[in-house]
């Protein structure tokens, strides 16, 4: 009888050293969270260790992509909508597509429902993803990824996407255990998807515990084997929020509308706020491992 192969389980590093030995400049890497567990200190490391040329996917590119763009760290946006969530634009998104400031930036627009159906498929290792949707819609006359087939079976036409497989996905989540599973409750978006679909990932969590304790209804709970690193980062997803850690700074995302407008003021406020920002540092927002 064969021996069972054991799977890989997930590597518990440092931020630092989880971003320095997964992303490379040209990767298209994908960063998703729903409202909360947002995984703003990845993204800040990665603008730190100057890593460029990205494609960026996201569902709902918002203040996490606003500063890589702004910071000149993509060359590609994949997404399906965009904006600053209950205040308006995203001005580093506006100023590198109608300025080129600091570099043109290339666009790929999707549907929710495209862009989920994408995630799905890459998970899935299919080539591509079918659904109905785009029905009487102008974005396929602006996105020739966007294509059509005919069901062999009733005849019926069904809009297809590419699957997304990303180079990296990274996500932020409440906790791991010792043995590199990952724990995720709350508003959940697509980011079980994401790390499925991705060749490698990486996840920051609140904190690293022995054992996961009661779950809720919703818990979706991430098997060692499917992570690639794991960096404890309590606070990692602030400004966003972490459910039963720590919650949304609302008033930073009314004051980020001004600090995105200005240049000059967007680069001062990452120099002080991010440059010089240390992973330890975001430690203050969220609760102590």
């Amino acid at each position: 009888m064969r021996p069972i192969r054991e799977l890989p389980v997930a590597t518990l590093m440092s931020l630092k050293d989880a971003v320095a030995a997964h992303v490379r400049s040209g990767d298209s890497v994908a960063m998703e969270g729903f409202t909360h567990l947002i995984p703003f200190a990845a993204s800040h490391e990665i603008i730190r260790q100057g890593i460029k040329d990205l494609t960026l996917i996201r569902m709902t590119p918002d203040l996490i992509y606003d500063q890589l763009i702004g910071m000149g760290a993509a060359r590609k946006l994949i997404f399906s909508w965009g904006g600053n969530p209950g205040v308006g634009s995203l001005h580093r998104l506006r100023d590198a597509v109608e300025a080129g400031w600091p570099g043109p930036l290339e666009l790929e627009e999707h549907s929710h429902a495209a862009m989920a159906n994408a995630y799905e498929a890459g998970a899935a290792n299919l080539p591509f993803a079918v659904f109905r949707g785009y029905v009487g819609t102008d974005l396929p006359k602006v996105n020739a990824t966007i294509k059509s087939v005919t069901c062999p079976y009733t005849g019926e036409q069904l809009a297809t996407v590419p699957a997304i497989r990303p180079d990296v996905s990274i996500i932020h989540a409440l906790k791991a255990d010792r043995r590199g599973n990952v724990l995720l409750e709350g508003i959940l978006g697509v980011q079980k998807e994401a790390v499925l679909a991705a060749r490698k990932s990486i996840v920051t969590v609140e904190e690293t515990v022995d054992d996961f304790g009661p779950r809720n209804a919703n818990t979706v709970i991430l098997p060692g084997w499917t992570v690639t690193a794991i960096a404890a980062v309590p606070g990692g997803a602030f400004p966003s929020y972490a459910h039963g850690y720590y919650k949304r700074n609302n008033a930073f995302y009314i004051t980020w509308d001004k600090i995105a407008r200005d240049r000059e003021t967007f680069q001062a406020w990452m120099t002080e706020h991010v440059l010089n920002k240390r992973p330890e540092d975001y430690a203050q927002h969220g609760r102590a491992a």
